[in-house]
């Protein structure tokens, strides 16, 4: 039933909710314009209490479906779902409605009513006397010791000071409430408290570490230690960091240093010998060889100096648990006191992006080992398909019984697609004696689930033709008169139509006006609604359908929001980096929490622990200072061999953890966990002001800087410097403003140091959320609109940055750029593990996509060379790294060509070879291996992922790289955008083979260059040695020096040529044949042209063979 949704009073009403339908054509039709008979009326009679209202109202947003956008009303479109169901209650909880607490063991009544502490309290106390809420009778025999127990488990939390609102924080509406008129510009406001954010703050800050003013666990601080200090919570142990820095020890990385500055001046004094060393002989080979390795000098000290100091880094995850989920006498059921964590899946094209992958990867981040109500997964559905929103559906039912069976044994990985395909012995350090059988139904669970979700393409297909050749029919019996003629011709759009048989608000199959990619509603689905902070445990059959024993298994699932933000034509949507904004505002309005993570849809979480290990660095005591965590990226399915560098280890484990030692590493587009009010764009805490150049001569007084500035941690709202700028900073939504210092408060890590200026006390973070309600989800839909961002500074100081192919690396280089610091976080099982494309030309096109983005940034404003002094210099460098390594490709083609042009006229780049030029030639060669080998010493690598790194620097610089710097010029000069396709050669022929599309071979114009280079050099090698033979003085040094270049060429480009052959044995022989007598007859020819003096070859009127 498609609704508007209504006002609700709070207590007892009679409400009534009026429908409206959808037409043929797809849209809403207002109440107020359908006929009498169309409406279907809700009534709500019965007295309901305020938590079941609240409850009720929470039901109302999960099955309803909210739709809206630019000059849209907003709407409630009610979805009926069985995934919504809400789960058993155990029969060892506590059996009082509203009440789902763990039952006290012993029997109260001979009811035999099951009752937790805190309900039996209350029921023993003045205010139930004495009575049984069951039977309704008094208390005949109670154990005393029970009711000791059970009155110290339900001792109340002392009272805290609470943020300042306006109006009412449970987000109730009043009875004059319309959806239609509320979200506007200066109407509907209130402070918003979502879920995973702080409740509790102290009125005037901290000093110190400690809070001021009120706002401890007493209700009074006085400046000093609470009573309820992080000290006693502990037991008065002493304090311990959450991570720590380990050095690369310094037998590693004293000689890499000095290794470094000897290559260093090898290289200038070899160039300067190359310089005042001219071949007049062949002076523009000397001049070409020169130049080009003068760039590849300052390109190889642009790319060494950010690594002179690497680190590794550390986490105790048992000092994270225990500060922030020890029980104590103010937190008796342990109740976690760790942030918020919304983590974000991108999505667009359900054919390229399977919907089966994309719902692993959703089931993997819900089942992470994580408190379960600070946890929220949203998934953005960029293309707003049906088949991405049902197969979201059907794993937020599968998550019911997947998540449990996780927790229960401890499952590793909990992608179930990776964990059903380990080859290694699934029952090994499992013990508990119901694994195997729990084992086998999951896995029939799931091979059932697969089916569906595969299926869904044609599930929906036909569903769509059947209902709308019904529509159809129905149309045309309208469409006739008495007379049985057709009163005017009609055509209905072919609709693609949800299980509930209406039509789906995205885009259709067959696209139409509001239904199509690029122009649809917003649409937000709450698939599985947010838990309460206490643990719900199953029963000994499980959900009735499996029969599993949860009785001891917290079943819980986190929250799981389905959006598609709206698109319409005329505007731009910047891609996935303005999918990602949508998401970080819409997230603020339900959860707002105060970190996010960001996964692609094929990155699922390998590591159930991963999200602790980062909040270890972001809790500690200088973690408020870390904007971003980035993990490293590992990939599965990838060949053996790596042959195209998928794995990119030397990046991953040299370079980043290289970059960790200055100002931390960029920021690579997945497995990113940022802390909120970073993206907001506001500076860290105890941030210098920046340096200018008149600081030089006009010095700034050193007391001048007032620390009450914007640069300090935001505060309450009425204390809050600059909130009048806010919206026209971050848009119009009262919800969303109101979250923003919710989520600072909340993201600070704990006042339990000295070293801590602006923490949080202790348990601030404990108490339950409120509800979803009606509210919240509209003002979602309308951040989400395509308009909400005009004239804000979304997609440039705020957000995701726009207008560049690679936002990721802009984004966390403005962060670095304000003075955020970030961290690199290398777990011991691999935290998440990604796809890669294995195929040639998809890999070429990869990095296409990476070089593009660069030489954007270098000639944008966000080049390093323009960043504020708050980049430190070596930090400096490696940005200016990423964007000039593309112009490399310039100097790599000529210097590829530069050994075949040398054997084809028989000379060199130097007059000849003299010792001092081997000498140097020694010596930088030598340098550089042993650099690499060191570098795999300290990172980890292997020497064959070294060299494996090396031969595809030389194909994607031969290749993509080239072409990049193309685009770029074409793009800066004429602002002309060349876009390279694929036409497929031939397909896999083995399907069974887990790599074959490894030999699939897809032509593009990319490989003609790196092929040209290959053809070039194998036919000089040819005629050098042709040559050679016929010449009266032999010179073997040139031709040596040419072959060994031509041969340096040919063996960093061999992977490529490979990938041109396919499959082993079955290149065709005539490939070969042709290539060979080519190379042939273009070497006769070369030599026949300009043949030796005392050659068998007679060039006149005849040509003859020796």
């Amino acid at each position: 039933m498609a609704s508007n949704f209504d006002a609700r009073s709070e207590r007892s009403t009679t409400s009534s909710h009026p429908a409206a339908r959808r037409t043929t054509s797809g849209k809403y039709v207002r109440s107020e314009d359908m006929p009498e008979d169309s409406h279907v009326n809700v009534q709500l009679t019965s007295p309901v209490p305020l938590d079941d209202q609240t409850r009720l109202e929470e039901e109302y947003v999960v099955n309803s479906m909210m739709t809206g956008g630019f000059a849209t009303s907003t709407r409630a479109h009610g979805m009926p779902r069985k995934v919504e169901e809400r789960p058993p209650r155990s029969p060892y909880n506590c059996e009082l409605p509203g009440c789902n607490n763990k039952a006290l063991e012993s029997q109260t009544c001979d009811c035999n009513l099951k009752i937790c502490g805190p309900c039996f309290k209350e029921a023993t106390g003045p205010a139930g006397g004495g009575v049984c809420p069951g039977c309704k009778m008094q208390y005949d025999n109670i154990d005393l010791e029970e009711l000791r127990a059970a009155r110290s488990e339900a001792s109340p939390l002392p009272e805290v000071a609470v943020i300042p609102v306006n109006g009412d924080r449970s987000g109730r509406r009043s009875n004059d409430w319309d959806v239609d008129s509320w979200y506007s510009v200066g109407g509907y406001k209130r402070t918003f408290n979502g879920f995973g954010n702080a409740s509790v703050m102290p009125e005037h800050g901290f000093v110190d570490g400690a809070a001021v003013g009120g706002g401890g666990p007493s209700g009074s601080i006085d400046g000093g230690a609470s009573e309820y200090s992080i000290e006693t919570r502990l037991g008065g142990k002493a304090w311990r960091p959450l991570s720590r820095k380990i050095k690369v020890p310094s037998a590693v990385l004293s000689p890499y240093r000095i290794i470094v500055l000897i290559r260093l001046a090898a290289l200038v004094f070899y160039l300067i010998w190359r310089v005042a060393n001219i071949n007049h002989d062949a002076v523009w080979l000397w001049g070409m060889s020169v130049v080009c390795e003068i760039w590849f000098a300052i390109s190889w000290l642009l790319d060494q100096l950010p690594k002179l100091s690497p680190i590794n880094r550390e986490t105790n995850l048992s000092v994270l648990k225990e500060k922030f989920e020890t029980k104590s006498t103010q937190n008796p059921k342990g109740i976690s006191d760790l942030p918020g964590l919304d983590v974000f899946v991108s999505t667009a094209d359900p054919e390229k992006e399977p919907s089966l992958v994309t719902a692993n990867t959703i089931l993997s981040i819900l089942a992470a080992d994580y408190p379960v109500e600070k946890l929220a997964c949203y998934v953005s559905d960029d293309g707003g398909a049906l088949l991405t929103y049902e197969a979201m559906a059907e794993a937020a039912e599968f998550a019911r019984l997947w998540v449990p069976f996780c927790r229960k044994h401890a499952i590793e990985p909990r992608n179930p697609e990776a964990y059903f395909n380990l080859k290694r012995d699934p029952y090994k350090d499992k013990v508990k004696p119901d694994f195997v059988k729990d084992r086998k139904r999951v896995k029939r669970e799931y091979d059932e689930y697969k089916v569906r979700i595969n299926g869904l393409p044609n599930t929906i297909k036909r569903r769509s033709d059947t209902l709308n050749a019904l529509e159809h029919t129905r149309q045309q019996r309208r469409n006739v008169d008495e007379d049985g003629e057709i009163i005017k011709p009609f055509k209905l759009p072919k609709a693609t139509w949800m299980a509930d048989q209406t039509h789906w608000a995205g885009a259709w199959i067959h696209p139409t006006s509001d239904h199509s990619r690029g122009d649809h509603a917003g649409i937000i689905q709450v698939l599985i609604r947010p838990s309460g902070n206490e643990k719900q445990y199953g029963t000994k059959d499980g959900n009735g359908r499996v029969p599993m024993d949860f009785s001891e298994v917290d079943i819980r699932v986190p929250m799981l929001v389905y959006m598609s933000r709206e698109k319409r034509p005329g505007y731009d949507h910047n891609k996935k980096a303005g999918a990602m904004n949508a998401l970080v505002r819409s997230s603020a309005v339900m959860s707002n929490g105060p970190f996010i993570l960001n996964l692609d849809c094929d990155h699922y979480v390998c590591n159930s622990l991963a999200f602790r290990e980062a909040m270890c660095f972001m809790m500690d005591r200088t973690g408020d200072r870390i904007a971003f965590i980035q993990f490293p990226q590992r990939f599965e399915g990838v060949d053996p061999s790596d042959r195209y560098s998928n794995h990119n280890r030397v990046f991953f484990d040299v370079n980043m953890r290289a970059l960790d030692g200055l100002q931390g590493p960029e920021y690579v587009g997945t497995g990113c966990m940022f802390r909120r009010i970073a993206l907001y764009g506001f500076d860290p805490p105890r941030q210098k002001p920046p340096r200018h150049c008149s600081d030089c001569c006009f010095p700034r007084n050193k007391h001048s800087y007032d620390d009450e500035s914007e640069d300090q941690p935001l505060r309450p709202a009425n204390v809050l410097p600059g909130m009048s700028t806010w919206p026209r900073k971050f848009g119009t939504s009262h919800m969303f403003i109101d979250s923003i210092t919710i989520a600072e408060y909340a993201g600070r890590p704990l006042a339990d140091h000295r070293t801590v200026k602006h923490g949080r006390e202790a348990l601030a973070l404990i108490g339950a959320r409120p509800p979803l309600d009606s509210a919240m989800v509209a003002e979602a839909i309308g951040v989400i609109s395509c308009w909400y961002e005009d004239k804000t500074d979304w997609g440039r100081t705020v957000g995701w940055v726009y207008g560049s192919i690679t936002e990721d690396v802009v984004t966390g280089f403005k962060m670095h750029t304000r003075g955020w610091r970030s961290a690199y976080c290398i777990t011991k099982r691999d935290a998440f593990r990604g796809t890669a494309p294995i195929n040639l030309t998809d890999r070429l096109h990869q990095v296409l996509r990476w070089a593009t983005g660069s030489v954007e940034i270098f000639f944008s404003k966000n080049n390093a060379i323009l960043a504020g002094s708050r980049l430190t210099f070596l930090q400096r460098i490696a940005y200016l790294n990423v964007g000039i390594y593309p112009f490399t490709s310039i100097f790599l083609v000529v210097y590829c060509f530069v050994p075949a042009l040398s054997l084809f006229t028989g000379q060199f780049i130097v007059q000849t070879l003299s010792v001092t030029f081997i000498v140097f030639l020694l010596i930088v060669t030598v340098t550089l291996c042993a650099l690499a080998i060191l570098e795999i010493k300290w990172s980890g690598i292997t020497l064959e992922e070294w060299w494996r790194n090396e031969q595809f620097w030389m194909i994607g610089g031969t290749s993509a790289h080239l072409v990049a710097v193309f685009q770029g010029f074409l793009k800066v000069l004429a602002g002309i955008e060349i876009s390279f396709t694929l036409t497929s050669k031939s397909a896999a022929e083995d399907e069974d083979d887990e790599f074959a599309d490894l030999y699939i071979v897809k032509w593009t114009s990319l490989m003609i260059p790196p092929i040209t280079i290959m053809m070039v050099n194998i036919i000089a090698i040819a005629v050098g040695i042709s040559r050679a033979f016929y010449q009266k003085e032999h010179n073997w040094g040139k031709l040596l020096g040419g072959v060994f270049f031509s041969f340096w060429v040919l063996a960093h480009l061999f992977p490529f040529a490979k990938g041109l052959m396919g499959r082993k044995g079955r290149m065709p022989t005539i490939v070969f044949i042709w290539s060979g007598l080519i190379s042939i007859t273009i070497a006769l020819l070369c030599v026949a042209i300009k043949p030796p003096s005392n050659s068998k070859f007679q060039i006149d009127r005849s040509f003859s063979f020796p």
